[in-house]
């Protein structure tokens, strides 16, 4: 299976994702809108956009690693932010580096970031769902 990460000619680049992800395999996995839960659903990071978005990410990872996957095989990432605006992306960018320091990974496939008003309970700040592509 081999995801090829593109950043096609006449489009901006920008240094989180991929405009464009070309997969080849033969299964996807979809996983669902993981928010900064630890397994026994209490936030982590609490006000902490940049420790929220971290804890995306490792539950998404945790949730790839059960059926055989991992970030190296996401084709595609949405993100939704509450209160979304340009001045939150460093703190989103720390979020993403940490994790990606602790999974050993460099996550960049395409990603479409979406501003929300709220997520399923108060105190959320970041939701992450991916489709990824596995042999």
């Amino acid at each position: 299976m081999a995801i090829n990460l593109v950043d096609p000619a006449g489009l901006v680049k920008v240094d989180l994702y991929r405009q464009v992800s070309v997969a080849t395999g033969s299964k996807l996995v979809f996983v669902a809108g993981q928010v900064a839960l630890d397994a026994d659903g209490v936030i982590v990071g609490e006000g902490d956009l940049a420790a929220q978005v971290e804890q995306c990410y490792l539950n998404v990872a945790t949730a790839l690693a059960e059926v055989g996957a991992s970030f190296h095989q996401v084709a595609k990432l949405t993100v939704y932010a509450v209160d979304l605006v340009p001045e939150k992306l460093p703190l989103f960018a720390e979020g993403v580096a940490r994790a990606a320091a602790k999974l050993g990974v460099t996550p960049t496939p395409p990603l479409t970031g979406v501003g929300v008003a709220a997520l399923a309970a108060p105190g959320l700040l970041v939701e992450v769902e991916a489709t990824a592509v596995v042999d």
